[in-house]
């Protein structure tokens, strides 16, 4: 049987680091650290075959903190247009609402588009277009070398452009 208190203490000040590698925003990596001891808790009969429970612990993470990333993606997106439309309406300014829906069908197009892409190839857009990242901070998340970070960089927007031209979107 797993002693949770002693797992906790043992692993929370590396798994902290761990999660620090993909995002600066602390808050969400405490609540992913806890989300996963409550996950490990609540399945705790299940985990007999888990040989590394350490490897476990960083490999939830990682998915969590993904899941996280791909959820406040989503979420930001939404409340990007909220916050336009109330701009637009407190302002008192005319506003065209063909193009706010033609705005929000681009911005759906392209997050499809986004989602066509690798893992790394979404991670690396994620930390440079919404998390404003310099690459040499993504070197150092992604964990590799600042020419792979170009070219992976380069390889994901080529894949969106071509996307976009083969669908003839944006």
């Amino acid at each position: 049987m797993i002693n949770f208190t002693d797992l906790y203490d043992k692993t929370i000040d590396d798994l902290f680091a761990f999660g620090a590698k993909f995002t600066t925003d602390r808050e969400m990596i405490k609540d992913c650290i806890q989300d996963v001891f409550v996950k490990l808790y609540t399945k705790r009969n299940e985990l007999d075959s888990v040989a590394n429970m350490e490897s476990y612990l960083y490999a939830s993470l990682r998915n969590r903190i993904n899941d996280e990333f791909r959820r406040s993606t989503h979420m930001s997106d939404n409340e990007i247009d909220e916050n336009h439309m109330k701009t637009v309406c407190d302002n008192g300014e005319t506003y065209d609402l063909e193009r706010i829906e033609e705005e929000r069908k681009k911005s759906d197009k392209l997050n499809e588009f986004v989602r066509c892409l690798s893992p790394r190839q979404q991670q690396i857009i994620h930390l440079y277009y919404i998390e404003q990242r310099k690459y040499d901070d993504i070197c150092r998340i992604m964990g590799i070398n600042y020419q792979s970070v170009r070219n992976l960089m380069h390889r994901s927007l080529l894949k969106l452009r071509f996307l976009a031209a083969k669908t003839g979107a944006l």
